[in-house]
C-alpha cells in the first residue's frame, strides 16, 4: 500500500490523523523513513505511528514536534492515585502518561527502565523517587554510579547506597523484611497486601543494575538470586523492585530467564536505544509481540543539506530528545511519550535546587518499626558513609575478628575467621535460604538464526546487524561471516534487501 500526502492540507493545520488498515490476514509493518518520505514529513519527530500489532494503525502528522517543549513536573502530578498510578509525562497527543507502582488487591509492581547513555534515565528516576516520597512510599536506592546518577536523592529516600556491597546488603534486608511481613500477615489471616494497612509500600531501586548483574560482576549470582527472590515473594507483602540499565539483554540481567520474565511482566520503560539494545529486547521477549517502534533520534530536527553556495542562516540548533520513551507495560506500548521536564535546563554547581524542590519538604517515609529487627544492622547503618567492616567481612563469607564474642557458644579464636551462619542473630547477615542455582548451558543458535532474530526489530544495515549479533551474548562474529549468511538468507527468501546496505525479514 502506498500512502500519499492528503490534498488540500495547508500549513495552518496543526495535525492530520490517518487511520490505516490492511486486509484481513495481513500484518502492518512500516519503515519510518519511507513513511516520512511518502507523507512529505521532513522531521520524524512530527510523525507518530501506533499499531494494534495486527492490521490496523493510527498515523498522526504534526505541524510541529508535539513533545519538543515539555512542562516541568509539579508535586500534584506525582501523588499516586487510588489505583496506584503516578503521572510521569505526556503522550504525543497530550494525554497523561502514567506508570503503575501498586495494584489494589494484588500488591507492589515490578519495573525496569532501559536507555542508552544520555537518554534521560537519571532524570526519569529522580521524577519517580520524588513521586514516591510525596506518595508516602518507602524508597530504598542503590545508585551504582557512585552516587552521581541522582545525587539529590540522598536524604530524600529511606536507604541510600552507592556501592555493590551496599546494594547486596540492601537486597538481603529486603528479603528479610519480606519474610517478616509474610509471617505477620499469615498470623493476621491476610493473603494480600493493603497499602498502609498496616505497612507502607516499599520499593527497592537498583540504578545501573547492569553493573551488579553483568558477567564478571563480583556478586552477580547472589544479586540475581536476591532480585529474583524479591520479585517472586515481595509483591503480595508490598515490596516492589525497580531496575535501570543501559541494555536489556539477558546477560545484563544476571543471565537469568526467570529474572527477565519477571521484568517483562512489569512496567517496562524504553528510552532511546541502540540497535543492539533493540535486538536484545526483541530476542528476550521484553518487547510485546507485534509491537513496532519508531526510532527515537538523539536530537530533534531533520538532517540539513548545506551547499557550499548557501548563505549561512540563523536556524536554531537541534535540541536533545532525552526523556522521550515508550511505556511497554502500558495499554499504549507503541505510543511515543516524554517525561516531564525535571531540574534546571543548564548545569548547576552542586545539587540542583529545582530537583531538591521537586522532592518536597519533610523527611521521607521510613520502614515500619515492626520490620526493623528483620532488616538488621545493615538497615541501622544505612546512613553511614562507610559500611561497617564486620558487615563487609560477613558479606564475603567470614565475620573476621570476634574477640568480644557474641554469646552464642561458637566463638572463634581471636583473629580467626569463621563462616557466616544462615538466619543468625541480630548483627549478622541473613543469607538466603537457597543457594543461587547455575542454569544449564543453552544450545547455541546458528549465526543465521541470530541474524533473523535481530531483524525482528525492523530494517537494519549490515553494520547494525553485526553490532546487534555481537551484543546478543553469543560468540563474537566477523563482518564477513554476517555478509555470507545474509547472502544465503536472501537467496533462500528468508531476508530481503529493499535498498542498498539495508536488510529486512522477507
Amino acid at each position: 500500500m502506498t500512502l500519499t500526502p492528503i490534498p488540500g492540507v495547508h500549513a495552518d493545520v496543526d495535525l492530520v490523523e490517518l487511520s490505516v488498515e490492511v486486509p484481513a490476514g495481513g500484518i502492518i509493518t512500516y519503515d519510518l523513513r519511507r513513511l516520512c518520505s511518502a507523507l512529505g514529513v521532513t522531521d520524524p519527530a512530527c510523525l507518530a505511528v501506533e499499531t494494534d500489532g495486527l492490521n490496523r494503525a493510527l498515523i498522526t502528522v504534526y505541524r510541529n514536534p508535539p513533545l519538543a517543549n515539555m512542562p516541568y513536573a509539579v508535586g500534584e502530578d506525582l501523588v499516586m492515585d487510588a489505583q496506584g498510578y503516578i503521572t510521569v509525562g505526556l503522550y504525543h497527543d497530550g494525554r497523561p502518561a502514567r506508570i503503575r507502582l501498586y495494584e489494589p488487591g494484588s500488591g507492589a509492581q515490578r519495573s525496569v527502565m532501559f536507555g542508552t547513555t544520555g537518554a534521560g534515565k537519571s532524570r526519569s528516576l529522580q521524577l519517580r523517587l520524588a513521586a514516591e516520597k510525596r506518595s508516602g512510599i518507602v524508597s530504598w536506592l542503590a545508585d551504582l554510579k557512585g552516587g552521581q546518577s541522582v545525587p539529590e536523592a540522598k536524604g530524600q529516600v529511606d536507604w541510600h547506597t552507592t556501592t555493590q556491597e551496599g546494594a547486596i546488603l540492601m537486597l538481603l534486608s529486603a528479603v528479610a523484611v519480606i519474610e517478616e511481613r509474610t509471617r505477620r500477615y499469615a498470623a493476621m489471616g491476610r493473603s494480600s497486601f493493603a497499602i498502609n494497612d498496616p505497612d507502607p509500600l516499599l520499593i527497592v531501586h537498583i540504578d545501573e543494575a547492569n553493573r551488579l548483574l553483568e558477567k564478571g560482576a563480583p556478586y552477580r549470582d547472589l544479586a540475581a538470586f536476591l532480585v529474583k527472590e524479591l520479585g517472586r515473594t515481595g509483591r503480595s507483602v508490598g515490596l516492589g523492585e525497580d531496575a535501570a540499565a543501559q541494555a536489556g539483554h539477558i546477560e545484563e540481567l544476571g543471565g537469568s530467564d526467570t529474572l527477565r520474565a519477571m521484568f517483562k511482566e512489569g512496567e517496562v520503560v524504553l528510552l532511546r536505544w541502540s540497535s543492539g539494545m533493540m535486538a536484545s529486547l526483541v530476542s528476550d521477549g521484553l518487547l510485546p509481540a507485534g509491537t513496532q517502534l519508531a526510532v527515537i533520534p538523539k536530537r530533534t530536527g531533520p538532517p540539513r543539506l548545506r551547499s557550499r553556495f548557501d548563505v549561512d542562516d540563523d536556524a536554531s540548533a537541534p535540541s536533545s530528545t532525552a526523556g522521550t520513551a515508550y511505556l511497554l507495560g502500558s495499554d499504549r506500548p507503541g505510543a511515543v511519550m516524554r517525561f516531564f521536564q525535571v531540574g534546571s535546563r543548564v548545569p548547576v554547581d552542586g545539587l540542583d535546587p529545582l530537583i531538591v524542590e521537586l522532592y518536597g519538604p519533610g523527611e521521607p517515609r521510613r520502614l515500619e518499626q515492626a520490620s526493623w529487627e528483620a532488616a538488621g544492622e545493615a538497615y541501622e547503618a544505612r546512613h553511614e558513609d562507610e559500611i561497617p567492616a564486620h558487615l563487609l567481612a560477613q558479606l564475603n563469607g567470614t565475620t573476621g575478628d570476634n574477640a568480644n564474642g557474641d554469646g552464642d557458644g561458637d566463638d572463634a579464636e581471636d583473629g580467626e575467621a569463621r563462616p557466616v551462619k544462615k538466619g543468625g542473630a541480630k548483627g549478622r547477615l541473613r543469607m538466603p535460604k537457597a543457594a543461587p542455582a547455575t542454569a544449564p548451558p543453552a544450545v547455541k543458535p546458528t549465526l543465521a538464526a541470530r541474524i533473523l532474530r535481530v531483524l525482528e526489530a525492523g530494517p537494519l544495515t549490515r553494520a547494525d546487524i553485526l553490532a546487534a549479533v555481537n551484543n546478543d551474548g553469543g560468540d563474537q562474529v566477523t563482518a564477513g561471516s554476517v555478509a555470507t549468511n545474509l547472502t544465503t538468507l536472501t537467496k533462500n527468501g528468508r531476508t530481503a534487501n529493499p535498498e542498498r546496505g539495508v536488510y529486512t525479514l522477507a
